[in-house]
């Protein structure tokens, strides 16, 4: 069992050098995604078509790559996936280059479908450790996303200089970093995903006394959601999912409004990634000792209060620590329904409903933003807060109304 625990440490390493340089790829393009759309559309109204499309991409793409992984293992998929962000990559790049709006947008829903991988894989992480460990694992996972957060930025400008002295548009320079660091964390997968993350956890499972990684024969996902914790779970990733993107994506433009700089918009921004990764160990350690339940009503607390907090003033500091509230809370939830749904599964079972349940948050992503927007055009960005902290609080009294997920996996004495 030794040699099982250090291949599952040397596995989730990988996983979280792969979710940074994945996370750092998508950020580096991101800022200037809106940009490129309304340049290539000629309209600014089309200017939010390649990121929902993006999002779509990754919504639908889940479940597919959830069925992968079933029929030809964790790693097969992983590989895959991230090998198809360099051909997206090159595809919205090229898009950019010949200005077609239809290349690039193909291009974003291909990026889209690679993001969709780099986040299954914090499932891959929790089923190749015990029940009582799967909480930090999907953290540490997850943490990846700060690297990432930190790294693509920094790497977008000087590509974008690199670009104009070749010769091509600036904006091209951003989607070269994408397919770089996407084929980057590929080459990662390659040589350091060893062994196949399934055998490893067919080991785990067949070790285990926790139900909920026994063998046997698989549910169908109808099946699975109509018990309560799994209903939880999902829940939990849905509707933070939600509340995090409504508030996320409009903020900028409420700034703006405000007469903000670019530069303090993007400070404000900063901190809510923060928010977003850097506590993830904090949270998945707490998920393993209080429970997951205990952890997803605290960060629906926290989203529910950040909501509220957001529309009390337009200045960047207590926008800043809102929008930083809502990332905490976001990743509590995250994490915390990530290792509720991960205990739900047997190892048949995990690959296609994880996936199913990524399309979902996904969908959810994609309706956030579409939403926010109109929201905040008909009433203003006040209420669309009142509007986030209603989600908020269905969350909260779903979590506090049940008992699922209130201990935690008992510890296995070894």
């Amino acid at each position: 069992m030794i040699e099982v625990t250090a291949a599952a440490r040397r596995i989730t390493r990988t996983l979280f050098v792969a979710q940074g340089l994945g996370l750092a790829a998508v950020v580096a393009m991101f800022p200037i995604a809106t940009i490129v759309g309304a340049k290539l559309a000629g309209r600014p109204t089309w200017a939010g078509i390649p990121v929902m499309l993006y999002q779509l991409g990754q919504a639908f793409a889940a479940p597919v790559w959830g069925q992968v992984m079933d029929r030809f293992g964790r790693r097969a998929a992983l590989i895959s996936g991230l090998s198809l962000g360099v051909v997206g990559a090159a595809m919205a790049g090229s898009g950019v280059i010949v200005s077609s709006f239809v290349i690039l947008l193909i291009g974003m829903v291909v990026i889209g479908g690679a993001r969709s991988t780099v986040e299954l894989s914090r499932f891959v992480a929790a089923e190749v450790h015990r029940p009582e460990e799967r909480g930090r694992a999907i953290s540490t996972v997850v943490l990846g996303g700060t690297v990432g957060a930190i790294v693509g930025p920094l790497l977008a400008g000087p590509m974008g200089t690199a670009a104009l002295r070749a010769g091509l548009d600036e904006l091209v320079g951003p989607y070269g970093v994408t397919l770089l660091l996407y084929g980057l964390a590929a080459l990662v997968l390659v040589r350091w995903l060893r062994p196949e993350p399934r055998d490893l956890a067919a080991l785990v499972a067949a070790d285990c006394a926790n139900p909920g990684t026994s063998a046997g024969p698989a549910r169908s996902i109808r099946e699975i959601m109509s018990r309560r914790p799994a209903q939880v779970a999902v829940l939990a990733m849905v509707f933070a999912q939600a509340v995090m993107t409504m508030l996320m994506v409009i903020t900028p433009l409420h700034m703006r409004q405000h007469q903000h700089s670019l530069s303090q918009i993007s400070y404000v921004i900063s901190a809510h990634v923060v928010g977003m990764y850097a506590f993830s160990v904090l949270s998945g350690r707490l998920a393993d000792r209080w429970g997951r339940g205990p952890v997803i009503a605290g960060g629906a607390g926290v989203l529910l209060l950040a909501a509220l907090a957001a529309r009390l003033s337009p200045k960047v500091l207590p926008l800043g620590l809102a929008l930083f509230l809502v990332g905490f809370g976001w990743n509590f939830c995250y994490v915390g329904g990530s290792s509720l749904l991960a205990d739900q599964l047997t190892l048949a079972e995990r690959g296609r409903t994880q996936g199913f349940n990524d399309l979902l948050v996904g969908l959810s992503a994609a309706a956030g933003s579409f939403g926010s927007g109109i929201v905040f055009a008909a009433v203003g960005f006040g209420t669309m807060g009142i509007a986030a902290a209603a989600v908020a609080l269905i969350l909260l009294a779903l979590t506090l109304g049940t008992r699922v997920g209130r201990r935690a996996p008992a510890p296995v004495v070894r």
